[in-house]
């Protein structure tokens, strides 16, 4: 299957905006439809990307040029452009694909995108017609079934396994974009959230179920047979699947602001001088669903999307998710390690996100009853801002050093510090005498011979910090003030 076949078919009424006769050549290996700005991590080599256009803007060349660029890095064969958005494909969208050898194609607004895709996966699978065996389309029974489970709200589980079940033993999954299975088909063996994350380049079906939801729990439809079932049936299941996200998309809304009501409770007992009302709290938990009384922990993210989904992945855990905050509950006779489980599912996380997101999460300490609760609030939110791109997850059991103990003071006041402290010295040699100073421990032969210096010279550099920043450098404390504003600085 090509590119010049899609072209070809008048039911389509494609139009060629720009492609050579060797790219438009290439064999096309499945098809994408997306309108993120960049989309390279959901695209395959071979992959046709079908785009409405949603996220351009007018004269924003930069934009068109991430877009195009992200698909001729991830070795998409052409690009399809819906005019249906705009009125017609923009220059900047023409230009970039011509400087990026991406094929362009224009999709009038009277051709679905779905037409496309029922096209490209007809070519490649043949005439359905000539396979009794197979079905083309879902059965008018299995249709009305599923209308009556989505109505009824029937979770994913029951839709996918009715949908699935005229098909055979047809292995089937329903994921997210970190890899958490949220359904699969009886005879579809189990797939750990590390090898589904690294499927998609392994091959097979992926259908993207498109619904209103964050990148880290973006759902998709898989099927590691490309020849399980006909396309057109799998395009019916994921539409199903979508409309009935919509229950469950309401059903988490109620509880995220269940969870928020709990964390501003918190809050408010947390900033208050006076004792907490514990009544308050217990309300607060009960409502989030959480029991009162038992082992508390909470954590702090970048992302309370991520932070959810991280969640989810942990099996029977009982947690409530405000906007960027989660209070887990811990069975004190649970030898289950909650917190490594998150810390094993970050790194998935944080490919979904890209590395724009910097995506980050503190852990409190495991606290016993509601005052415990309340500091661990506080030390999750001091991990956040001690975490970094080399530890996005710290806990703060996790803070042993002075230097990570620092790192949890917000930027703002360790530059008021630093600069209290330094700013006498300027940035020239005596702050770098001090630095080497204090990492020899105070020794000024070893000073001398790290700086190539005399040690007289370091003697009268040593003494100009001191009158300058009015310190003592034969006193601990003192040495402990000027090591901390270098960390600072």
């Amino acid at each position: 299957m090509h590119v010049l076949d899609l072209l070809q078919l008048d039911s389509l009424g494609l139009s060629l905006l720009w492609g050579e006769e060797a790219l438009l050549g290439q064999e096309v290996a499945g098809v994408t439809a997306t309108d993120l700005e960049e989309p390279g991590r959901f695209l395959g080599p071979g992959e046709l990307v079908l785009s409405g256009l949603v996220w351009w803007a007018e004269g924003d060349v930069g934009k068109a040029d991430r877009f195009v660029g992200a698909l001729a890095d991830a070795g998409a064969t052409a690009l399809l452009a819906g005019e249906e958005t705009h009125g017609r494909v923009p220059d900047e969208v023409v230009d970039a694909c011509r400087s990026h050898r991406v094929p362009l194609v224009a999709v009038p607004a009277r051709t679905s995108f779905r037409a496309v895709t029922e096209a490209v996966y007809l070519r490649q699978w043949g005439d359905l017609s000539r396979r009794p065996t197979r079905l083309f389309a879902l059965p008018e029974n299995v249709r009305g079934e599923l209308s009556r489970l989505v109505e009824a709200g029937a979770g994913p589980d029951e839709l996918l396994d009715r949908a699935c079940a005229h098909l055979g033993r047809v292995s089937c999954y329903l994921l997210t974009a970190g890899g958490r299975t949220v359904a699969r088909t009886p005879s579809a063996p189990e797939l750990p959230a590390r090898q589904a994350s690294a499927a998609s380049a392994r091959g097979g079906v992926w259908l993207r179920i498109e619904t209103e939801s964050s990148p880290y729990d973006a759902w998709q439809l898989h099927v590691p047979d490309p020849d399980a079932a006909p396309p057109r049936v799998l395009h019916e299941i994921a539409e199903v699947l979508a409309q009935g996200r919509g229950a469950q998309n309401r059903r988490l809304a109620a509880e995220r602001l269940a969870g928020q009501e709990l964390i501003g409770v918190l809050e408010g007992a947390f900033a208050g001088p006076a004792p907490a009302d514990t009544g308050a709290l217990e309300e607060a938990l009960a409502g989030a669903g959480l029991p009162v009384g038992g082992a508390y922990r909470v954590l702090a993210s970048t992302s309370g999307d991520a932070l959810a989904e991280g969640l989810r992945h942990l099996e029977n855990a009982v947690y409530a998710v405000g906007r960027s905050v989660a209070v887990l509950h811990e069975d004190p006779a649970s030898d289950t390690d909650a917190t490594g489980a998150l810390r094993a599912v970050w790194p998935l996380l944080q490919q979904c996100g890209g590395p724009e997101a910097e995506l980050r999460l503190g852990i409190g300490a495991r606290a016993e009853g509601l005052e415990g609760l309340r500091a661990s609030l506080g030390q999750a939110r001091f991990a956040l801002t001690s975490a970094d791109e080399a530890v996005p997850v710290r806990g703060v059991e996790q803070v042993d050093t002075l230097g990570e103990l620092m790192a949890g003071i917000p930027p703002e006041v360790r530059t008021v510090y630093g600069t209290r402290l330094l700013g006498a010295l300027g940035d020239g040699m005596l702050r770098d005498t001090l630095e080497v100073f204090l990492a020899n421990n105070c020794s000024w032969a070893r000073t001398a011979e790290a700086l190539h210096l005399h040690v007289n010279t370091v003697h009268y550099r040593i003494e100009r910090v001191e009158v300058l920043t009015g310190r003592d450098l034969s006193r601990l404390d003192h040495k402990l003030d000027l090591y901390a504003a270098l960390r600072c600085a």
